[in-house]
């Protein structure tokens, strides 16, 4: 030990000591310590020195600190060194560095409470613990409830969590997640949704029981023990719930910062609903009971909401509104009872104001008179042994009265709801085990402490006992089981304290006795204790100033109570007569019944008890029920001990898990840690004695296999040896000396307290000394490297030195010649230079004399020059002027004179005027030509018109040659006036000639004006046209620039719209993936269904098969014909049911109906779901949907009319070939003389004969269509008649009824003809309105486009010039595009109508060949074909190969079911014979069926092989190999009815032979989305079988084994293997998952499943694969390390080459790995500076926020050589990745299936060449 000592109290060593504010401290040693020191030299975190003194009497050292790999480990066990501060800092550091807040303690999980929601209670989560073991995953409240329920179906022993910890720490809520896991990883036995009224409770509990308080906003102020009941299944089949000591007080009175309990806050705040106008309610501030605390409100909190939840949990527990609202009343009535204001009337009596409003409302809710209550409330009765006296009582009492009874009303309330709430839990199934979850006050310490604090402490005591044992009897246990030395350990034992509380001439029983005085008191019951205990035992003291008070020494801590009040809380009495009022109530009956001491009382559902069959648990809170009056008298300490006793029997009798809550600060921050507060709350529960009874022992466990591959390092390659475990003990016994420090057991080795540190220490120093050697020798190698470097680059420096400087030399000599050189030449430049510069002087002064010379003479010439000129503009201008002057001169003689002839002129004219002959002069050539006229009129008369009408021409002429005459000759008197007059104008005239004269002068003037003005005006149109050409050139070149600017704007819309369909295009696909995973997940749960339907039917088949006197029926017998029908599950179910009637004939219907109904539902809504997907389809693919429909009109007339052709071709075809016979002849015959012209005779007779003929043609058409029916009725008429009879009497009859029934036969053929025309016409009226509706279509279109172009024009007239354009071009871009797709679609419709065309020519040349071979048959009259209705319709073909069908009798189909189906081995078919050869059987079967026009034969075929197909599924589902198998020729049927479909985006791949065996007559493509469906359920199926096989092998061979041998360390892992449900099945590694993927690709193979198909299996592989693994990753603390993320990356490398190997790389399957991929990187990388954080935000895209911080958070180093991640680096990544827009969910969805397709894989394979095996035993199919 003093080795030890030394070896660790050395210098740097590091240790606790205590601290007042933070408990403890962290130092560190400065200096070794050495035995017999008196004090240790210490430094501090913040650097501080300090010398610890050590205690001179006991020596103790202080505490040491664990090494920094073990902090923050899951388990404290796990901790080398157990004590206090070692365990307040690892929950410290996992609390607030790690946001962890739980913690395994050994069998303890200790719960800190966040005040914070957490994201860690999700369905995924409980998926993840759901069948782990505990030890496997982090803490966790899943991972107890999976414990506690693996246990129960494991040791079918009852099981118990205790959810302890003080008010706020978070008990109920982690009691609340323990029930939710139950009801999620159970379920209900039944369709009574227990596992949700169960959790139903939980709201109703919180309203009536919980308050807010000043340390908790939810607090529950009333113990539950609820047990949930399961069956032998271990399904959830009820609950129970037991309750403890209500708060009662709290109803009557509360502190500042609290609240009275929920549900009075949530009526008060619904009071404005209609429903509750009569409880004459309003705010809570209103009322004395729920305004005392002066805090009515909670923070984020909704009464109203919180209300509706209350009341939808009422009602999903059966209690009905009636009786919902009778309890609001009650609480109702319980406020306005608060506020009745009670006065003094003198000093012994009081007295209640009349018509107090609210003892009025109080008295009408509870149906009382206002009389009696207003006596009894102050009055009180008096009983002696003969008289009875009324007193009256003070206002106070009065008032203590008035509370009393109010919570006296509560309490019953409360166990009324109590009650019902578990008669509402209870079903008839019976119990098979339970688990227990009780959630109760833990250890309560306050100022005041009273009467419920001390029950509160007293039930503590007793938990805190059944705690101590239990953790004592397993350690026992554990130590027994591995066979080493077992010696009794010390632990507090807290009997005395219980005994002091609970045993004769207790505290308990003192109390009870004093309740028994008349005359007992507070004080009196005090001055007892202090008698009777306070000597005598020395947990009981008297405090020092108070003879009020005791103090009991508990467990935990001291407490002090307050006696006041202890005996009125212990008898809870109430006036008896106030009690008989209430039960007088004749309008309330639940008032009544919460009163009544009756065991049975009125269900709240409106049953009577006792009837439905149903058996009621045991409930055991007490049996008050069944004792006498007396037992009312039974005080509340005597009650609560007994409960108290019974719960832990209860206990005592189950297996029980230890929840302990911690409160962390008392002000409710989010993860802020109190270390004053959570040592208080960690002595309190129990978590430091169970640290102290493990370190009492060996606490630290590990496996000889974990304790040798950590400490390999500390053994010598001698020590190892073949066995493990001898190894082990030779090495132990070197490095430890005390033997007593370590036990071998049988599969571990027990270490004391501490020496998992000195092993920890010892291996840290051997790594550090290695890693020095290490150091040292590539140290040395570096700097010899780094020696012989430099040594060799000064030689070469030396070797270049002394060539540079020989260069130098070189290159100074040669300068030195050269610069002689240079000299001599620059000499002889500067002296050439020289010259040459004088020589140009010279030139240059020449040069300028010369030119001045030359320049004065040239002026002298100039000026000679410009005086000539002068001279001649002078002379030239004198000429001009005297020109102009004799000009004018002339011009006014001529003007003059011309003046002066023209009024000579008019004065003749006037003169002329005057007189007749001018007028006569004027009229006679007028006349003149009148007369030609005339003569004219008279030549035309005479040659156009008899005499007659010449005559009456000359009349009618004369006539109006005479009217116009008469016309002229008036006119011509008008003239003459007007000539009188126009004389009297000259006058007027002449004036106007003078005013003429003066204008025209202005006139000139003005002229002369404008024409200055047109040359001003030219000049600036000149200057205004040259602008506007630069202008115009300007706008040139804006328009190419716009031009330019328009078509990069064209391309960037054009790009712009190409991406947009393109994201367009990928969100429709988004979509439809989404619909298509819906619609599967519908599937899925429509197959679940179906799967349950079975189960319960059978269930309820085998019920009544145990049942005497009933006879089974064979119920599968139906199972193939009338058990499922195709697309109706609803008519599935009756059928069923109908079949079943007289098997579960006595049984209740009720949930088949109800599954019936949802059913129903379901399928109602995957016809929804089914009509959204086709329109998602269709508006994706709309513009091939087009032309698939245009294809398919066309392609359906075609197939029509073969099939009419087929029929009719047949009856007619020996008529055809006479009449093309007699045609070819006459051709032949005058084709030499050149008669077939047309219009000769040969024409004409060829061209009837063809009429004649083509209307032949459709009377027989019509006859056969009529024949057919008839000869079909016939045949089936006569069918029994001719099995009956011998033939030649048959022959007889049949000729016989010919000439009988030929009259008959004809008449209903006229009909039929009639028919035909009406249909027919009727067809051509539809067509007709079809054209009329599609032009009147047209004709709207072209409005709304010419309404669009008017719009659009009137738009661009508003725009200007530049978006005008723009907008024009974009307008007519868009048209010229619209137009050119029209024009595309036309063109492509018209190449498929000429491609139909000429298919159709070539057939109808092909026939016309066939039938001209043919051309010797016979011709076959009418009257014969009309005569031969025995025989078959279709005339017997000539015998071909064989056609790629088989046939099969109808009887024959549930053989073929079953032989093919339901008894077919996948194992030898898969390796035997062709792929997919059931497939090509059942579609060869179903071809002759369509070949046959068999509809019926068709439905059942189809019928029979889905449903045989799901019934071997549901028999074998959970083979991989039939699964597979059928998956795989599912597909091939279904591509079988694609590629035979006729359809001709099917028919594309096929041959011609192939194409000729397209189905006919039907079309299955509803059919198709069924075997769809089916192919869907199947692939499901598969995924869930994979995942079944591989689940147990991915974490094994993923994350455990150790892949790449010694980089993994093991850690210490405490005692939560202990708790481990299971032992190992096996380990699995890499290889078997690389193998059982090899296993599944081959069996895939085989079974020809498509390549396309098996990609996506192998996609959903990898991603179960990735999705649990990281899944796992982020739920273990010990896989977070750097070398995990090492083996994490090899083992998806080996997974990455298996793709590889399978050419598998491309189905995206490596894509699902990459975040697990991206998970093991971050465990790699550096996580330290803000460059890091970058690096990681960038790299980790597939991972979430929460993922990320989560791994972060979790990396835990394995070596001391590895750094944890810090704080700040975490915060940094959260603030960097803060703006992502992701999924809040930690773990991956590892339910989450990808929607599957089956793309067209048409086969190569042609049906006539398929062999049918005779290992099938199908010789009854004939090939056809």
């Amino acid at each position: 030990m003093n080795r030890e000592l030394e070896y660790m109290f050395i210098e740097c060593a590091r240790v606790w000591i205590p601290d007042a504010e933070e408990v403890w401290k962290s130092a560190e040693l400065t200096k070794d310590y050495k035995n017999g020191d008196p004090s240790l030299q210490l430094m501090l975190e913040d650097g501080t020195s300090l010398e610890h003194k050590l205690d001179p009497k006991t020596k103790n050292l202080p505490y040491l600190r664990n090494p920094d790999i073990l902090v923050g480990e899951n388990d404290l066990t796990a901790l080398s060194y157990l004590h206090e501060p070692a365990v307040l800092h690892n929950l410290k550091v996992r609390f607030v560095d790690s946001k962890l807040i739980y913690t395994y303690c050994g069998i303890v999980l200790v719960a800190i409470n966040p005040y914070e929601t957490l994201p860690i209670y999700g369905s995924d989560i409980i998926n993840a613990y759901s069948g782990q073991n505990m030890g496997d995953m982090d803490p966790h409240i899943f991972a107890v409830a999976e414990e506690a329920y693996k246990q129960m179906a494991r040791d079918e022993r009852n099981q118990s969590i205790i959810v302890s910890g003080e008010s706020g720490a978070g008990k109920t809520v982690s009691a609340k997640y323990a029930m939710r896991y139950f009801a999620t990883v159970s379920g209900s036995a039944s369709e009574a949704n227990v596992e949700e009224k169960v959790l139903a409770s939980n709201p109703i509990m919180e309203a009536i029981g919980n308050a807010k308080t000043t340390r908790n906003d939810n607090s529950s102020r009333f113990g539950k023990y609820i047990e949930i009941g399961f069956d032998t299944r271990f399904r959830i089949i009820g609950a129970n719930m037991r309750t403890y000591l209500l708060e009662k007080s709290r109803v009557v009175f509360q502190a500042d910062e609290e609240r009275n309990y929920h549900i009075f806050y949530q009526l008060c705040a619904s009071s404005h609903l209609p429903e509750f106008k009569t409880l004459k309610l309003s705010s809570a501030n209103d009322f004395l009971y729920t305004r005392q605390g002066r805090s009515p409100v909670i923070d984020g909190v909704d009464d109203t909401k919180e209300l509706c939840t209350t009341r939808n949990a009422f009602t999903l527990l059966g209690i009905n509104e009636s009786y919902q609202m009778g309890l609001f009343q009650v609480l109702a009535a319980i406020l306005h009872l608060g506020n009745v204001e009670i006065k003094d009337r003198d000093s012994d009596s009081s007295v209640i104001p009349p018509n107090n409003r609210h003892l009025t409302a109080f008295c009408d809710l509870v149906g009382v008179t206002y009389q009696d209550m207003s006596q009894w409330l102050c009055h009180r009765k008096l009983k002696t042994a003969t008289e009875t006296y009324i007193k009256t009582i003070p206002r106070l009492q009065a008032t203590n009265a008035r509370d009393a009874l109010s919570k006296h009303i509560y309490a019953k309330l409360f166990n009324w709801i109590v009650e019902h709430v578990n008669k509402a839990l209870i079903t008839n199934v019976k119990q098979h085990s339970f688990i227990g979850v009780l959630d109760i006050y833990g250890f309560e310490t306050f100022e005041i402490n009273s009467f419920e604090q001390f029950c509160i402490n007293y039930a503590n005591e007793k938990l805190q006992q059944q705690f101590n044992m239990h953790v004592f009897k397993l350690e026992q246990e554990e130590y027994m089981k591995e066979q080493i030395p077992w010696t009794l350990i010390d632990f507090y034992d807290n009997q005395p304290c219980i005994n002091l509380i609970e045993a004769k001439m207790g505290v308990l029983d003192l109390l009870d006795e004093e309740c028994k005085m008349p005359k007992g008191s507070d004080d009196s019951w005090a001055q007892k204790l202090y008698n009777t205990h306070l000597k005598t035992c020395s947990l009981f003291e008297k405090p020092r100033m108070s003879n009020r008070a005791f103090i009991i020494q508990h467990f935990a801590d001291k407490v002090e109570y307050q006696c006041d009040g202890f005996l009125a809380k212990n008898k809870d009495t109430v006036n008896e007569e106030q009690i008989n009022v209430l039960k007088a109530s004749k309008k309330f009956d639940l008032l009544v019944e919460l009163f009544q001491d009756e065991e049975k009382a009125t269900s709240p559902t409106g049953q009577v008890q006792g009837t439905g069959g149903r058996t009621r648990l045991s409930i055991k809170p007490d049996k008050s029920r069944e004792k006498s009056s007396k037992e009312h008298k039974k005080t509340v300490g005597c009650q609560f001990r007994n409960s108290l006793q019974m719960l832990m029997e209860t206990l005592n009798a189950t297996t029980p898990h230890y929840v302990r809550c911690i409160k962390p600060n008392d002000f409710k921050l989010a993860f802020t840690f109190d270390p004053k507060r959570a040592v208080q709350q960690l002595r309190a529960c129990g978590v430091l004695e169970t640290i102290r009874i493990s370190a009492a022992g060996f606490p630290s466990r590990w496996t000889y296999q974990e304790f040798f591959s950590r400490y390999r390092v500390l053994m010598k390659q001698k020590d190892v040896l073949p066995d493990k475990k001898m190894t082990c003990r030779n090495v132990l016994e070197k490095l430890v000396q005390d033997q007593d420090k370590y036990q071998f057991g049988k599969t571990k080795i027990f270490f004391r307290a501490g020496q998992v540190a000195y092993l920890e220490k010892l291996r840290a120093d051997k790594l550090r000394a290695a890693c020095i050697r290490i150091q040292k020798t590539i140290r040395c190698w570096l700097a010899r490297k780094k020696y012989l470097r430099k040594r060799s680059a000064a030689i070469t420096i030396q070797r270049y030195t002394r060539g540079y400087q020989a260069r130098c030399l070189a290159k100074f000599m040669r300068r030195t010649q050269a610069a002689t050189i240079i000299q001599k030449y620059q000499r002889m430049y500067v002296e050439k230079k020289r010259y040459r510069q004088k020589q140009a002087a010279a030139l240059a002064m020449q040069t300028i004399l010369r030119a001045y010379m030359a320049r004065q003479k040239y002026q002298a010439l100039l000026r000679e020059h410009k005086a000539v000129i002068i001279q001649k503009r002078v002379r030239g201008w004198l000429a001009r002027c005297w020109y102009k002057r004799c000009l004018v001169s002339i011009v006014y003689l001529q003007c003059c004179i011309r003046r002066m002839r023209a009024r000579r002129e008019l004065k003749k004219l006037k003169i002329e005027a005057r007189s007749v002959e001018h007028f006569k002069k004027l009229n006679k050539g007028m006349e003149n030509k009148i007369m030609q006229l005339q003569r004219r009129i008279d030549e035309q008369s005479k040659e156009n018109r008899t005499v007659n009408e010449r005559l009456i021409g000359l009349e009618s002429s004369y006539t109006a040659e005479t009217e116009r005459m008469r016309g002229d000759l008036n006119r011509l008197r008008g003239v003459e006036e007007e000539a009188k007059n126009k004389t009297n104008q000259v006058t007027s005239l002449l004036e106007e000639l003078e005013r003429l004269r003066k204008e025209l002068s202005a006139t000139q003037q003005e002229k002369k004006t404008i024409e200055d003005w047109a040359q001003t005006y030219r000049d600036e149109m000149e200057k205004m046209v040259s602008e506007l050409k630069d202008q115009n050139g300007s706008l040139k070149k804006e328009k190419d620039d716009l031009n330019r600017l328009i078509q990069e704007q064209s391309q960037q819309m054009t790009e712009k719209m190409a991406r947009a369909i393109a994201q367009e295009t990928q969100q429709l696909e988004t979509d439809l993936n989404e619909e298509r995973s819906r619609y599967q997940n519908l599937l899925t749960e429509h197959l679940r269904l179906e799967e349950k339907y079975d189960d319960l039917k059978e269930e309820m088949v085998s019920s009544n098969v145990s049942k005497p006197g009933h006879r089974r029926t064979d119920s599968t017998h139906s199972s193939n014909e009338s058990e499922y029908t195709y697309n109706s599950e609803y008519a599935e179910l009756e059928e069923g049911s109908r079949a079943a009637e007289d098997v579960t004939r006595g049984i209740d219907t009720s949930l088949t109906l109800k599954l019936q109904k949802r059913l129903t539902e379901l399928e109602q809504e995957k016809q929804s779901l089914r009509n959204e997907l086709e329109n998602k389809e269709e508006q994706f693919q709309r513009a091939r949907a087009r032309d698939d429909a245009e294809f398919k009109k066309a392609r359906g007339a075609e197939l029509e009319y073969e099939s009419l052709k087929r029929q009719e071709l047949e009856s007619e075809n020996k008529k055809l070939k006479h009449n093309l016979a007699e045609m070819r002849q006459s051709l032949l015959g005058d084709a030499a003389a050149g008669a077939g012209a047309p219009g000769s005779p040969a024409y004409k007779v060829l061209l009837e004969q063809l009429n004649a003929s083509c209307e032949e043609l459709d009377v027989r058409k019509e006859e056969v269509l009529i024949l057919r029916s008839q000869l079909v009725s016939q045949k089936e008429a006569m069918h029994h008649k001719e099995t009956m009879t011998e033939p030649s009497v048959y022959a007889e009859d049949v000729s016989k009824l010919k000439d009988a029934d030929e009259l008959k036969q004809a008449c209903i053929g006229l009909k039929d003809t009639n028919r035909l025309l009406e249909h027919q016409v009727q067809t051509q009226r539809r067509t007709y309105e079809n054209e009329v509706e599609a032009l009147r279509g047209e004709l709207q279109n072209v409005k709304e486009e010419n309404n669009r172009q008017q719009q659009l024009l009137a738009q661009n007239l508003q725009l200007p010039p530049e978006a005008r354009i723009e907008a024009s071009l974009q307008h007519e871009i868009t048209r010229l595009t619209n137009e050119n797709l029209d024009l595309m679609e036309q063109l492509e419709k018209q190449d498929r109508t000429i491609r139909k065309l000429k298919k159709q020519l070539k057939v109808y040349s092909k026939r016309i060949g066939e039938m001209g071979a043919g051309q010797t048959e016979g011709q076959t009259s009418p009257g014969q074909m009309v005569e031969e209705p025995i025989h078959p319709v279709n005339i017997p073909r000539r015998e071909k190969d064989f056609q790629g069908m088989l046939e099969y009798k109808k009887e024959d189909e549930l053989k073929l079911v079953k032989n093919l189906i339901l008894e077919l081995k996948p194992r030898g078919v898969a390796v035997n014979l062709i792929p997919g050869l059931p497939a090509y059987i059942l579609f060869m079967c179903l071809r002759h069926a369509d070949y046959v026009n068999d509809d019926q034969k068709v439905r059942t075929l189809l019928t029979s092989t889905i449903n045989s197909i799901k019934k071997i599924l549901k028999k074998r589902g959970d083979d991989f190999e039939t699964v597979s198998f059928w998956l795989a020729n599912t597909c091939r049927f279904l591509h079988c009815l694609k590629q035979y479909s006729g359809d001709e985006a099917f028919m594309k791949h096929n041959t011609s032979r192939q194409n000729e065996h397209c189905l006919s007559n039907f079309d299955l493509a509803e059919y198709r989305q069924v075997i769809s469906d089916l192919a869907i359920q199947i692939y499901q199926q598969l995924i869930k079988c994979m995942e079944n096989i591989l689940q147990p092998m991915i974490v094994s061979g993923m994350l455990e084994h150790e892949t790449i041998q010694g980089v993994s360390g093991v850690k210490p892992t405490g005692l939560r293997k202990r708790t481990s449900s299971i032992a190992d099945e096996g380990t699995y590694t890499l290889d078997s998952i690389l193998r059982q993927l090899s296993a599944f690709h081959s069996t895939m193979c085989q079974h020809g499943t498509d390549p396309e198909l098996i990609k996506q299996v192998v996609k959903q592989q990898f991603y179960i694969i990735g999705a649990v693994t990281l899944n796992n990753l982020l739920l273990r603390k010990d896989m977070c390390s750097w070398s995990k993320g090492m083996q994490i990356r090899y083992n998806v490398s080996q997974l990455e080459e298996w793709l590889r190997d399978k050419g598998l790389m491309t189905c995206g399957a490596k894509e699902t790995l990459e975040p697990l991929i991206q998970a093991a990187q971050l465990l790699q990388v550096k996580k330290k500076t803000d460059e890091d954080a970058e690096a990681i935000c960038s790299m980790c895209l597939a991972l979430t926020t929460a993922q990320i911080v989560k791994v972060l958070n979790l990396y835990t180093p394995v070596n001391e050589f590895e750094e944890r991640v810090s704080v700040a680096f975490i915060r940094t990544i959260q603030t960097r990745l803060r703006d992502r827009c992701e999924s809040p969910q930690l773990l991956m969805d590892t339910k989450m299936i990808y929607p599957v397709t089956f793309p067209f894989s048409p086969s190569s394979l042609a049906l006539e060449t398929i062999q049918i095996p005779s290992s099938l035993n199908l010789a009854f199919l004939t090939r056809v």
